[in-house]
């Protein structure tokens, strides 16, 4: 798969370093995926959820959060598997995921 926006994960390393190597594992494991639905992604990452968001001007995208470091962090993407693409849009905290702000930056 394409990762888009990786720069998202940079940040992340950089900012939470206690989770560097689980990024990195994520990263290294997307790269080389074949996925082509939400039920292949979920063979390597059991945690993984494909969550409904309405987006204004756009309907519902559905966006898939994996769990990063056990339930520590999340991070929030979105796939085309028709394309082989995954765009990186965040890697929040527990805490801040919880908060639901971020449906709104989509």
């Amino acid at each position: 798969m394409e990762l888009i926006n990786e720069r998202v994960l940079t940040k992340a390393k950089k900012k939470h370093r206690d989770a560097a190597e689980q990024i990195d594992n994520w990263t290294d494991t997307a790269k080389d995926a074949t996925w082509q639905s939400l039920a292949d992604v979920q063979r390597y990452f059991a945690s993984a959820d494909g969550v409904p968001i309405k987006v204004k001007g756009i309907g519902v995208v559905v966006v898939t959060v994996f769990n990063i470091k056990g339930n520590e962090y999340r991070l929030i993407t979105t796939i085309d598997y028709a394309r082989r693409t995954i765009v990186i849009r965040e890697f929040l905290t527990h805490a801040e995921y919880s908060k639901d702000q971020w449906k709104g930056r989509l």
